[in-house]
């Protein structure tokens, strides 16, 4: 038990220093890609934010990770273990390959897998019938509203990618109608059904931040000389940048410790679900120090192949994405932070007009999004059943 323990722990500190290696690109892309700081300084100050967001925010994140995803009487440490596994391995090769994806869903699709491999279907804490049709009712009525206004606003300008346009409306009407009723009590969303549901909202939720925020900036500064304008911006991005790093931290890092909590807790060491401060510490340096050595590839993805940007751009992305990450945090929701900086930067781009965003790269990303849960769910399951085999488990 204690080999395993310690091999568990490992993994978890492994999976969150994967996990900045990969993250690095949310924190400095923007930044780095406007030339605002030099990539060192940048990588530098993304790591002392990251290593501070744990202790701004509560470990809520942490307890939807070690309690909300897996039925706690099947989490065993050899669940934990193999899912860990199977989700340092994803997002290792993603960071390799240049591809931003979710290490927060990487974790929960290594959990599902090796829970479902152990106890079966009962060992997920799926959602009830009928908060999933409530939850489906409210994101249909507010993605037709959308639509409507959208594509109705597109054809009186004479858009002629009106068609997309309609796509992108259900997408914003439905997002922007979700959190209001999260908010208010009307969908109590939680746990597996929460962090589905927000792989759409939190990448729409930045995209629209961004726009509106881009928009508001336009037209304030639309008078002022460009060299003014960017230097005033140029000094704001490192605040937005910081700002969003601080976010990425107080989310992301938590994977760890609820994984590592849930560890101590199967093991017997902890008699409660609590998070010790020793925990919050390693898992907010281990992100750092995987953040500090940055994933180069992935901040050319983030930072230059979806569009370019200018500082005032770069600030919008960030403090859009940084609002985003905040509120999701504040709910326990453990988001992809690549998904809501994406949307972001999509949303600042798309401010000068549809074809500035390169869309073709928006799809190679999303269809790693949407990859990941069932791609790391599918490999601890494999991984598990060839663990029982094994070891006669």
């Amino acid at each position: 038990m204690e080999t395993l323990l310690a091999i568990g722990i490992f993994l978890a500190l492994l999976f969150n220093f994967v996990n900045g290696l990969n993250d690095a690109a949310n924190s400095i892309a923007t930044v780095v890609a406007t030339r605002v700081l030099s990539p060192v300084r940048a990588v530098a100050m993304a790591a002392f934010f990251n290593m501070a967001g744990p202790f701004v925010f509560t470990t809520v994140v942490a307890k939807t990770i070690g309690k909300g995803i897996v039925d706690p009487g099947f989490l065993i440490p050899e669940v934990i273990v193999i899912g860990l596994g199977s989700a340092v391995l994803w997002v290792f090769l993603s960071s390799y390959a240049g591809i931003p994806i979710s290490a927060s869903h990487a974790l929960v699709g290594g959990l599902i897998g090796s829970a479902l491999a152990w106890g079966g279907i009962g060992s997920v804490l799926w959602p009830s019938m009928e908060l999933f049709e409530k939850t489906l009712a409210v994101f249909i009525a507010g993605g037709v509203t959308g639509a409507l206004l959208l594509s109705y606003a597109a054809r009186r300008k004479h858009e002629e990618h009106w068609v997309e346009y309609t796509g992108l409306g259900f997408l914003c009407g439905a997002s922007l109608l979700l959190p209001p009723a999260i908010v208010s009590g009307v969908l109590p969303l939680k746990g597996i059904l929460a962090i589905i549901v927000f792989i759409v909202v939190s990448p729409v939720l930045g995209l629209v931040s961004a726009y509106l925020l881009g928009m508001v900036v336009i037209r304030l500064f639309r008078n002022s000389p460009a060299g003014k304008m960017n230097a005033l911006f140029s000094r704001l991005q490192v605040f937005s940048a910081a700002f969003y790093s601080l976010g990425h931290g107080s989310n992301d890092a938590q994977n760890a410790m609820g994984v590592i909590t849930a560890l101590l807790f199967a093991a017997g060491i902890l008699t409660e679900f609590v998070v010790p401060p020793w925990v919050i510490i390693v898992s907010g340096l281990a992100i750092a120090l995987g953040t500090f050595l940055g994933g180069w590839r992935v901040v050319e993805t983030m930072g230059r192949k979806i569009t370019k940007l200018r500082p005032y751009q770069g600030f919008c992305a960030e403090t859009g994405g940084g609002v985003v990450l905040s509120f999701v945090t504040a709910f326990g929701v453990p988001v992809s932070t690549t998904h809501a900086i994406s949307g972001s930067i999509m949303g600042i781009g798309a401010t000068r007009g549809y074809s500035a965003v390169q869309w073709g790269i928006v799809r190679k990303i999303v269809t790693a999004w949407i990859l990941t849960i069932p791609l790391t769910a599918t490999c601890g399951y494999i991984a598990f059943l060839v663990f029982r085999v094994v070891f006669s488990f």
